[in-house]
């Protein structure tokens, strides 16, 4: 029960960050996706049911946070963290590379899911301009901030027996 407290407050005090901070930080439209960083260590970290479980609580809050379409983040955020899951056993968790290598790809899937999901609801989707405008800098900034969110998760996960 005490995980679940911890978890669901990572997610809120990292939701209220990410919808009212970091906009004000990065003014020019991409920003970083914290919540999928969260995600993809979860999956590579604890494993593919653990990752499904908070891919859907964050993808919810972050969907209620958003005020876009309701749906959306808790679709990708849910198959992203069950593809990183499936990675759990297969991997050298303590990696620096394992979560930057991982998080290129997330970053990629969450914009293609989430755009695949809106062409599929009827929405002009504009491919390029979007890799351009705001895939390939929230990939930079993804980039910069996975290694230490992957050690707080590393942390979260193992505890004190954590070597990272």
């Amino acid at each position: 029960m005490k995980m679940i407290l911890v978890w669901a407050s990572l997610l809120i005090v990292t939701i209220a960050v990410q919808a009212v901070l970091l906009p004000l930080i990065f003014t020019q439209g991409a920003k970083p996706d914290i919540i999928l960083i969260i995600v993809v260590a979860c999956g590579l970290l604890a494993g593919r049911e653990h990752a499904i479980g908070v891919g859907f609580m964050a993808g919810l809050l972050q969907d209620f946070a958003s005020g876009n379409i309701f749906g959306l983040n808790t679709l990708s955020k849910m198959a992203i963290g069950y593809v990183a899951g499936l990675a759990e056993r297969k991997v050298f968790k303590e990696s620096v590379v394992l979560p930057v290598l991982a998080i290129i790809l997330a970053t990629f899937f969450n914009g293609v899911i989430i755009q695949a999901l809106l062409f599929l609801l009827g929405y002009k989707v504009e491919v390029m301009s979007m890799l351009k405008a705001q895939m390939l800098a929230s990939l930079g900034y993804n980039i910069l901030f996975c290694i230490p969110v992957h050690r707080l998760i590393y942390r979260l996960t193992f505890g004190d027996r954590s070597q990272f």
